[in-house]
């Protein structure tokens, strides 16, 4: 079922959902095969002395689930969370991780060519990969695979750059439904590249092709996949196209994604090509493009000026700790963006991150806060608990999707991972002294995809992978 536009909850969508006294999983034959008991249940009133919505499992002899009230630490207030316990403590539920920003063709090349700034990356890389996406079999490929690797990683949001090309990024939507990631898929929109002319279009063809690949993507009629206006970045748009996008996506109600101010030398670009603009955010919102649904990536040298349009548009930012630091182009600083009551969510950013998991963003976004503290910008840095928020709820609120996920509030659609502390390979060691804030502690700076025993998006288990995909 495809969202309304101007609604982000799926209306008519009740699978997976959890009500008032809601139970869960209980349509999971694996895990009642493993533990019958297991289910989350919400607390009465009366069991609730510290917040009417923080519930943590505990289990009574015979093995049925007792309320206790979740730890004063850690993240009570920012997760609202059930943490599900089981197995003598080895295992937990989490909230599923939000990625804001992610350029799915590009994880063929992940992990490689960080070597230069940005712009010289783009033209020497990153182009020249993106037009090679006209061949579907190639984009199938790596589309498959980027989606596994995601979900194994945890992220059960996605919000993914493809390509110019119209009929491959409608296969990476499908491809999405097809995993069952929750997901904002955008065809990519340029109509300038001097330097990769095989890679743009004209700015009629781009704004077509942009109306049929929304068309098509809605009439697909996915749970959980809608499309987002995606102009690149500002160097690689005329005016004429940015107007064109604006209009369309206030026109259909849709969300808009973009890059801002990543680094210097795009930020002088952008005012060479459009002095007629105050500053970059200017040149988008005067084009309609910043507005509550909108996610802008990086946002590294935005101006205090231009970080209160923001705030007054409603719009949020993608903050991609790896990509900044391996390409050089600088450091978000967080408590400014907070601050200024910005939105705020983690990104990969593949492949200019490195890492297509959001326990490198967490970590790379708690590097980037303790190099400011370290330099004298910031008095306090981030803590662990803030940099958990900003890769799930914050990264919901990110998208306007946290009326849907994000947390473990009752009502909303359980996205959730199923933590093993004590997997037969696991990267780190739990000692009898630890509580349960030193676990999790543990498994956000050490752990990864072989922690993540299950993956849930909307109750329905998508990792392991069932054999039909």
């Amino acid at each position: 079922m495809v969202t309304a536009p101007g609604n982000s909850r799926q209306q008519g969508d009740t699978e997976g959902r959890q009500p008032a006294g809601w139970q869960f999983p209980t349509a999971s034959a694996a895990a009642e095969r493993r533990e019958p008991h297991r289910v989350l249940q919400a607390c009465s009133p009366s069991q609730q002395p510290w917040t009417p919505r923080s519930v943590r499992l505990s289990h009574t002899s015979s093995g049925a689930p007792s309320c206790t009230p979740a730890p004063r630490r850690p993240w009570r207030s920012c997760t609202d969370t059930c943490w599900g316990w089981t197995r003598a403590g080895r295992e937990f539920f989490m909230p599923g991780m939000v990625d804001t920003h992610i350029h799915a063709p590009q994880y063929s090349f992940a992990g490689t060519r960080v070597d230069l700034p940005l712009l010289q990356w783009l033209t020497t890389y990153t182009f020249p990969t993106e037009a090679k996406y006209k061949d579907s079999d190639f984009a199938e490929e790596v589309y498959t695979r980027v989606v596994r690797r995601t979900l194994k990683n945890g992220t059960t949001t996605a919000c993914y750059f493809a390509t110019i090309h119209t009929d491959t990024s409608l296969l990476l939507a499908e491809i999405i439904d097809k995993f069952g990631q929750r997901a904002f898929v955008g065809k990519v929109c340029m109509d300038m590249n001097d330097s990769v002319p095989q890679y743009k279009e004209t700015t009629e063809d781009s704004v077509q092709e942009t109306e049929r690949f929304v068309q098509e993507l809605l009439e697909k009629k996915y749970p959980r996949v809608q499309p987002v206006i995606t102009p690149r970045f500002g160097p690689s748009c005329t005016e004429d196209l940015l107007c064109a996008l604006g209009n369309l996506a206030q026109a259909r109600d849709l969300h808009v994604q973009s890059h801002i101010s990543e680094n210097e030398e795009e930020l002088k670009l952008v005012e060479n090509m459009f002095p007629a603009y105050q500053n970059y955010t200017e040149l988008y919102d005067k084009n309609k493009l910043l507005t509550s649904k909108t996610v802008m990536a990086h946002a590294c040298y935005l101006s205090e000026e231009e970080l209160k349009l923001f705030s007054l548009r409603g719009a949020a930012i993608s903050h991609c700790p790896n990509s900044n630091f391996s390409l050089r182009s600088g450091v978000l600083n967080v408590q400014k963006v907070l601050k200024n009551n910005v939105k705020l969510g983690l990104g990969t950013d593949i492949a200019g991150g490195y890492s297509a998991s959001m326990l490198d963003a967490i970590r790379k976004a708690m590097m980037a806060s303790n190099g400011l503290q370290v330099n004298k910008v910031n008095e306090t840095g981030l803590t662990l608990e803030e940099a958990f928020q900003l890769a799930t709820l914050g990264g919901s609120q990110a998208l306007g999707l946290d009326d849907v996920i994000g947390n473990f509030e009752v009502g909303k659609e359980f996205d959730a991972l199923l933590i093993n502390t004590k997997a037969s390979d696991s990267p780190f060691d739990l000692f009898s002294a630890d509580n349960f804030e030193d676990t999790l502690q543990k498994f956000l700076y050490l752990g990864d995809d072989r922690n993540i025993s299950e993956v849930y998006v909307a109750g329905k288990q998508v990792v392991p992978f069932s054999s039909s995909v």
